[in-house]
C-alpha cells in the first residue's frame, strides 16, 4: 500500500513539475547557509538562479575571507572583486554562533522563516559547538534538509583546500605535460564539482520530502566528489594496470587530437572516428598523411608523436580562421584557443550572460552564464541582485522578520552577536 501511495505521489509531482516549470516553482523555497570560500557559496549561487531565497550567514568578527581577495574597486570593507563572482542573488546577515544567543537566533530564523534547506561548509568538529548540527536545527524544523560539506567526510576534520583535493584525488596526476610536473586545473573543480553534486542531492531531498514529508541529513565529502570524476582513468588504472598519467594536450586514445600551431596562434583539432579521418586526408594540404599505417585509429595512436609533428608542419602554414573554416566545412571538430575575453564575446555566451547592478554605486557586472537557463532568470531578464555587503540584511531579518526590539538589536550589536 505504501509503495502504491508513493508511486501516486511521484506521478502527481511529475504532473505538477511538467505543468509548473515557471519562475515561481522555487520562489517559496528558503536556504540558510553558513558559508565561505567557494564550495557552499557556489552551491547557493546555483540555487539563487532557480529563484530560491538565499540567506548567507557570516561571523561579524570574521566574515567570508573571499570578501577581501582581488581589487577593491568600490573602496568598501569586504567588497573586493573576487567575492562578486558567485554571490549575486543572495541576502546576508552577521551572526556569531559561538554565542548561545546567536545559536538561539539561528533556530528562530530556521523556524520563523520556515527554512527548507540549511547548508554549511564548516569543519564537522564545529557543528555542535556552533549549534548547527542536524539534531539541533531539525528539532525546530523536522522536515529541514540539512547539508554539510566537508573535505573528507564528517569523521575527518582535516583542512581541505581545492588544490589539496586535486592533489590527493588524482586530478593533478593526470594534468600537465607528459614529462612535466603535475598541474592543478585552471578552475576549482574539487570545489565547484562538489557544489554541483550537492545541488543534485538537494533536489533529490526535496523530491523525497514532497513524497514522504520527511527531511534529510546529507553529508558530502569533497574528496569523494573529486574522485568520482575519475571515471575512465580509475577504471583503466585500477583494473587493467594501465599507466594513466599526464599526456599534455594530446588525447590518450584518439589521434589526431591535440593542440596544433597555426601562422598566428593555435587550434585544437579532434578526430574522433574514421569518417573524420577520411575527411581530413581528402583536404589537399593533408593528403600526405594518407598512409596505410594511419588508416585505423590504433595505427595513428601507435605513432602519435610523429603524426602530431606532421600535423603541425601542415597546420602552421594556415592562418587560424582559414583552418577553422576549412575543417568546419569538412565536418571535423576544431576550435581556435579562445582567451577569456573571446569566450565572453562568443555569441552563444553573450546571450546567456547574467548581470547584476549595484544600486548604491551604479557598478554593473556581467556574470558567467548558468549551466542551463532557468525560468526564474528568464523572468528576471537574467539579472540577479548585487552581492550583499557584510550584514546587508540584518535589519530585514532581525527587526522585520524576527520582530526583535530596537534595544535588543542594539545590545546584540554591542556584544558582537550580530
Amino acid at each position: 500500500m505504501l509503495i502504491k501511495e508513493l508511486t501516486i505521489n511521484a506521478v502527481l509531482l511529475a504532473e505538477r513539475m511538467c505543468g509548473a516549470m515557471d519562475a515561481s516553482l522555487f520562489r517559496e523555497m528558503k536556504v540558510v547557509s553558513l558559508e565561505q570560500a567557494i564550495v557552499a557559496p557556489y552551491l547557493t549561487f546555483r540555487l539563487a538562479q532557480d529563484g530560491f531565497y538565499v540567506l548567507r550567514i557570516e561571523n561579524p568578527a570574521g566574515p567570508d575571507p573571499d570578501r577581501y581577495i582581488g581589487p577593491n574597486c568600490l573602496g568598501e570593507e569586504g567588497m573586493n572583486t573576487y567575492f562578486f563572482a558567485i554571490n549575486g542573488g543572495k541576502k546576508a546577515i552577521t551572526l556569531n554562533l559561538a554565542d548561545a544567543r546567536g545559536q538561539e537566533l539561528l533556530r528562530e530564523i530556521i523556524a520563523k522563516l520556515k527554512v527548507d534547506v540549511f547548508v554549511t561548509n564548516q569543519l564537522s568538529k564545529n557543528y555542535e559547538k556552533l549549534g548547527i548540527d542536524y539534531e539541533s536545527l531539525s528539532s525546530v524544523k523536522p522536515d529541514l534538509i540539512w547539508l554539510g560539506i566537508t573535505g573528507f567526510g564528517p569523521r575527518y576534520d582535516e583542512v581541505a583546500y581545492d588544490p589539496i583535493l586535486q592533489a590527493r584525488g588524482g586530478l593533478m596526476e593526470i594534468n600537465g605535460e607528459e614529462n612535466g610536473e603535475p598541474l592543478t586545473l585552471g578552475i576549482h573543480l574539487s570545489d565547484m564539482g562538489a557544489s554541483e553534486h550537492a545541488y543534485g542531492l538537494i533536489m533529490k531531498a526535496l523530491l523525497k520530502r514532497f513524497i514522504t514529508g520527511e527531511g534529510s541529513r546529507i553529508d558530502l565529502s569533497m574528496f569523494e566528489s573529486t574522485v568520482s570524476w575519475l571515471t575512465v582513468p580509475l577504471c583503466l588504472s585500477h583494473n587493467f594496470k594501465y599507466h594513466y598519467t599526464r599526456k599534455g594536450n594530446t588525447h590518450k586514445f584518439f589521434a589526431p587530437a591535440s593542440v596544433y600551431r597555426t601562422k598566428n596562434g593555435y587550434v585544437y583539432i579532434s578526430v574522433g572516428n574514421e569518417r573524420q579521418w577520411q575527411s581530413l586526408i581528402k583536404i589537399p594540404a593533408f593528403r600526405s598523411l594518407d598512409k596505410e599505417a594511419y588508416s585505423k585509429n590504433a595505427g595513428r595512436i601507435a605513432d602519435v608523436d610523429n603524426l602530431n609533428d606532421a600535423m603541425n608542419k601542415i597546420t602552421e602554414t594556415f592562418e587560424t580562421w582559414t583552418l577553422v573554416t576549412l575543417f568546419k566545412e569538412a565536418k571535423i571538430a576544431i576550435s581556435n584557443i579562445n582567451n577569456l575575453q573571446e569566450v565572453a564575446n562568443d555569441p552563444l555566451v553573450q546571450e546567456k550572460m547574467l548581470y547584476t547592478k549595484d544600486t548604491k554605486s551604479g557598478l554593473k557586472l556581467n556574470l558567467a552564464p548558468p549551466p542551463a537557463m532557468t525560468p526564474f532568470l528568464e523572468e528576471q531578464g537574467k539579472r540577479l541582485s548585487f552581492p550583499p555587503r557584510i550584514g546587508d540584511n540584518n535589519e530585514e531579518i532581525y527587526q522585520n522578520m524576527l520582530g526583535l526590539e530596537p534595544e535588543m538589536i542594539k545590545n546584540l550589536k554591542r556584544d558582537a552577536v550580530i
